[in-house]
């Protein structure tokens, strides 16, 4: 794909890569002959343990689900909140997350949210919210908006202090961004496939720290959620220890051989985040700042710490959009193909060229692994 194609949207699903299609093969071919549920089923399991490889987790501590959304209802679901009603998010949360948390208000949760400030959040926001009465504190480690990476081990350790637990979106930034669960010290942690690691809509992942030490057990599963799915009891509800008692139906089996040949990508020795990111940093960090029109319209991360998979540029402009300025080509023009960006076209009546365009907003999502502008 790339050798005919400069892909500009990983931002909302990953490139197509050959790895992909020879595993989509795979699927089809497994589906002639003897019954492919065995295949299936390891599909399941390769993508249970590639997950937790890459975000430092024992398989026992991930569920294989279909998107963050349940990631986050199954989570919500185990509080008691009558105990500690507080539940505290952000500006930065991505929506479909933060329904789920406003959705909660119906059990008596109270929503808090901590501000944005200067593209980012800071730990001091989150502290300022944090007491006896708080149940859950949501922090993404990337923000969707413009790839800021939030101060999640911080928020964590005084979340903790307080006896609140942390739930952390990691959509933004798995693969392309190191992950230590670990590290981060989060008790919940939801991703997805479809977009930087290169996979397909249909398979997100829950990795939980303790899964059964909650308050209570699910309230939405289905057979891959019991102790034995094979036992087929319609009057027997069991949960196992591990975090697949966060499971509920039937998962989506072409996503499922979509991520586990992304994943094996994204792990493989000629594809390290280190090294691209490492490339990619400097090209970055020329871009323009400052007091110029171009520094104005940017909402890039000063520090290349605080940035994630997802910088953003914006470029306004009457009519035909250009992103091939001096500034912005002579500092990604070398970089790698691995590229995503945004483009969104108001159309009202105004001067055409082919087509009408009134403003051009694009959003260039820059993925640690590097982009390219083209010519």
């Amino acid at each position: 794909m790339l050798e005919r194609t400069v892909y500009l949207a990983t931002c909302s699903l990953g490139a197509r890569s050959n790895d992909l299609d020879t595993a989509l093969a795979r699927m089809l071919e497994a589906m002639v002959g003897r019954s492919p549920w065995h295949c299936f089923e390891q599909q399941v399991r390769e993508a249970r343990w590639r997950f937790a490889r890459l975000i430092g987790a024992h398989p026992d501590q991930v569920a294989v689900i279909p998107n963050a959304s349940v990631g986050a209802y199954q989570v919500a679901s185990t509080f008691d909140w009558s105990r500690r009603s507080k539940l505290i998010t952000t500006d930065l949360e991505f929506p479909s997350v933060a329904h789920v948390w406003l959705a909660q208000r119906s059990r008596g949760v109270q929503v808090e949210y901590v501000p944005e400030r200067t593209c980012s959040v800071s730990a001091e926001d989150y502290l300022r919210k944090l007491d006896v009465h708080t149940g859950l504190v949501s922090v993404p480690l990337a923000t969707y908006r413009n790839g800021a990476r939030l101060p999640v081990a911080d928020v964590a350790a005084a979340a903790h202090h307080v006896g609140a637990r942390v739930f952390v979106d990691a959509y933004q930034a798995v693969g392309v961004v190191p992950l230590d669960v670990d590290a981060l010290k989060c008790d919940f942690l939801v991703a997805g496939a479809m977009k930087y690691l290169l996979g397909l809509p249909g398979v997100a992942f829950l990795y939980a720290r303790s899964p059964s030490d909650t308050d209570c057990a699910p309230t939405l599963t289905g057979w891959f959620g019991r102790v034995d799915p094979m036992s087929f009891d319609p009057r027997h509800l069991d949960f196992p220890d591990e975090a697949r008692r966060f499971e509920t139906g039937t998962p989506d089996v072409p996503a499922l051989y979509a991520a586990n040949a992304g994943m094996a990508l994204i792990s493989s020795k000629t594809c390290t985040r280190t090294s691209l990111c490492s490339r990619i940093t400097p090209r970055v960090s020329s871009l323009p700042r400052g007091n110029n029109s171009a520094s104005r319209s940017s909402r890039l991360r000063a520090e290349p710490r605080s940035r994630s998979s997802t910088n953003m540029l914006r470029i306004w402009r009457s009519g035909w959009l250009s992103v091939t300025s001096s500034s912005v080509h002579a500092a990604t023009s070398r970089a790698c193909r691995s590229i995503t960006t945004t483009t969104r076209t108001t159309s009202t009546p105004c001067a055409r060229r082919s087509r009408t365009t009134a403003a051009v907003v694009s959003e260039l999502r820059v993925p640690g692994s590097g982009f390219r502008v083209p010519r």
